[in-house]
């Protein structure tokens, strides 16, 4: 039997530019869940892309990352981290 994963994902709004990092074991089904505004918090930034996430075999190790990422160190680091794409990203889709 396969170990189930927990996963710690980052969203980006197309709407707005906004990141939002959130906690899930089944991500595919979390992500649709979010696009089709069914997730309070970002039901008013659909639609919205997964950019990034991390797999974790143990819940608590995936809480406390999820816990860091949404600190203000976290937001820094995670900044750091996707640098790049945002850049590319911000190119491309323009908010407006």
């Amino acid at each position: 039997m396969a170990t189930p994963f927990h996963y710690v994902y980052i969203l980006i709004s197309l709407n707005d530019h906004s990141l939002y990092v959130g906690f899930t074991s089944d991500l595919k089904e979390r992500v649709a869940k979010h696009n089709r505004g069914e997730i309070k918090s970002t039901k008013s930034k659909v639609p919205l892309k997964l950019i990034f996430y991390e797999a974790y075999l143990n819940k608590y190790d995936a809480l406390r990352r999820e816990d860091y990422l949404k600190s203000t160190k976290g937001k820094v680091t995670l900044r750091n981290m996707l640098k790049e794409y945002i850049k590319t990203f911000m190119e491309r889709w323009p908010s407006g």
